[in-house]
């Protein structure tokens, strides 16, 4: 039974980079995966495409014929892409039993009211593959209580829309400490505590939210997320290896591949310790990390990688000094074998 991730998210969250980030980690964790690129806009992918969407439909053919603008034509691909399901389905079947990366596009209508794209995911649900919906969003929006509500409402209706197993992930992790400071935690915000506390936060955010009369409208909205509770958020650093790991373990516990993937007896040391959950990290580790001390790990890393380089210098030196030694070794050799035979037998007598 094969996997995959339905990557979604409004753009600029991250998507193609983390295809391109998660197929890199995958390959160098000895698990076969492919990435699909189901986002006709998308014409510069940045990692090799096992299906792009783009050989059935481009974005800017439909624009001319049509006379559609950029979002109207991308969901006209996709309804396109629905009516040729037959398209789609044999070039996942040419994949076999690869963990696929579904690299979708970033228009928030696919994902929360469109029908086209989340009838393209239970088609292939139906192949027999374990999905996993990931809904990216920059970290920038924990710096404004009022974007911050309303990706808690667009996360929350992301997830009826979808009706999958689904996982909402705070991309550019590493980049918080660019910004002004939280006023709280960074667990307040992806374990989305009391969003009581924020409603002082947004009246204070400009003149518009300080007016009384959307202060009901933003209690409201706040009781609304709370009252469904469905919503929180995993971090992600993606050039951060570890960051890596903790976010793909999340993933295969809510997907099912922690109970055993496809390659099965074959896993590597790296796929039992994903699996196993040797490298967790919580909110408290991800705040120390990125915003806390940012500088003295970053440091820290510095220097470790240095003393790796060394090593592996001095590795190599001794390395080539063993092969120069056996190079001598093999001179005399030949240099013996050479050396013609004088006709005299030599009999040692005790």
């Amino acid at each position: 039974m094969p996997f995959a991730q339905l990557v979604i998210g409004p753009p600029g969250s991250g998507k193609s980079t983390f295809c391109n980030g998660m197929h890199q980690f995958m390959s160098a964790i000895g698990r076969k995966c492919s990435v699909v690129n189901l986002d006709p806009a998308n014409d510069h992918t940045s990692c090799p495409c096992a299906l792009d969407v783009r050989d059935l439909v481009k974005l800017e053919e439909i624009m001319e014929d049509d006379q559609l603008g950029p979002n109207g034509a991308v969901l006209y691909a996709l309804e396109e892409l629905e009516h040729n399901w037959e398209w789609l389905e044999q070039g996942l079947k040419g994949l076999g039993e690869d963990y696929v990366l579904f690299d979708c596009p970033g228009q928030v209508e696919l994902f929360t009211h469109h029908t086209s794209l989340r009838n393209i995911f239970f088609r292939i649900q139906k192949l027999g593959y374990r999905l996993v919906a990931l809904h990216l969003t920059d970290s920038y929006i924990l710096t404004l209580p009022s974007l911050y509500i309303s990706t808690l409402l667009l996360s929350l209706r992301s997830m009826l829309q979808m009706d999958l197993p689904h996982l909402n992930v705070l991309t550019k992790i590493d980049n918080l400490s660019l910004y002004s400071p939280l006023p709280f935690n960074l667990d307040f915000y992806t374990e989305v505590q009391d969003l009581s506390y924020l409603l002082p936060q947004m009246a204070q955010e400009s003149s518009v939210m300080g007016n009384s009369k959307f202060e009901g409208l933003n209690r409201a909205i706040v009781e609304l997320i709370e009252d469904f509770g469905l919503v929180s958020f995993e971090t992600l650093a993606v050039e951060d290896k570890r960051s890596m790991m903790n976010l793909l373990q999340a993933i295969d516990r809510a997907g099912g591949y922690a109970f055993g993937g496809a390659e099965g007896a074959n896993d590597t040391v790296w796929q039992v310790a994903i699996r196993e959950g040797m490298s967790s990290m919580t909110a408290q580790d991800v705040q120390e990390r990125w915003i806390d001390r940012k500088e003295e790990f970053d440091e820290m890393e510095r220097k470790a990688l240095e003393e790796e380089a060394k090593a592996n210098e001095t590795r190599t030196q001794a390395d080539n000094a063993g092969d120069d030694d056996d190079d001598d070794l093999d001179d005399f050799e030949e240099i013996a074998r050479q050396v013609p035979s004088s006709g005299v037998k030599v009999v040692r007598k005790n």
